[in-house]
């Protein structure tokens, strides 16, 4: 884009004006004189579609890193990574990352049947009470476990009784 303006300013203002002032060098000026203008839109359009199909096949996962991996390997030359950032980015190719699979423990608007709530109730025990001066309390604490069946989620609640520390209760 910079070296057509500068061609077709070139009868105007002086050459090496404009490619100081637009950042190129007169090399690269010289050089794309020569070059088709078509060979590099030409190449990026087969990255392109290149980096289409394995986006497809990953199923968008890839980085440019890993994409410019994948194609070097592919096409069996060096791909700088830069330029399939470039591409990936003007044709919004960029990786996708997938959510974290995240537990969903709670679901209160099942019709199954509900298990009554036991966390902080007292169970009849056998044996001494604690000292109150100890500051132990004779309530149960709970934690609740979830593990994965081929049905679903299994809830699994465990009560210890804090002075005795044996397992009181089980819900499941």
């Amino acid at each position: 884009m910079k070296y057509a303006w500068i061609e077709a300013n070139r009868d105007s203002y002086s050459v090496t004006l404009m490619c100081q002032l637009l950042g190129v060098s007169r090399s690269g000026l010289h050089a794309a004189r020569v070059r088709p203008a078509s060979a590099r839109a030409q190449t990026d359009a087969q990255l392109t579609e290149e980096i289409r199909r394995r986006q497809h096949k990953h199923r968008g996962r890839y980085g440019r890193r890993r994409m410019r991996r994948e194609l070097s390997t592919a096409l069996g030359r060096p791909v700088n990574e830069k330029r399939v950032g470039r591409l990936m980015r003007e044709h919004d190719l960029q990786s996708r990352k997938c959510r974290r699979f995240r537990v969903v423990t709670t679901d209160s608007k099942h019709g199954h049947a509900r298990w009554p709530q036991r966390a902080g109730a007292r169970l009849h025990r056998h044996g001494a009470e604690p000292e109150v001066a100890r500051g132990s309390d004779p309530r149960l604490r709970g934690g609740r476990l979830y593990v994965p069946t081929a049905e679903g989620w299994l809830r699994l609640a465990l009560f210890l009784d804090l002075f005795s520390r044996k397992l009181e209760g089980v819900d499941e």
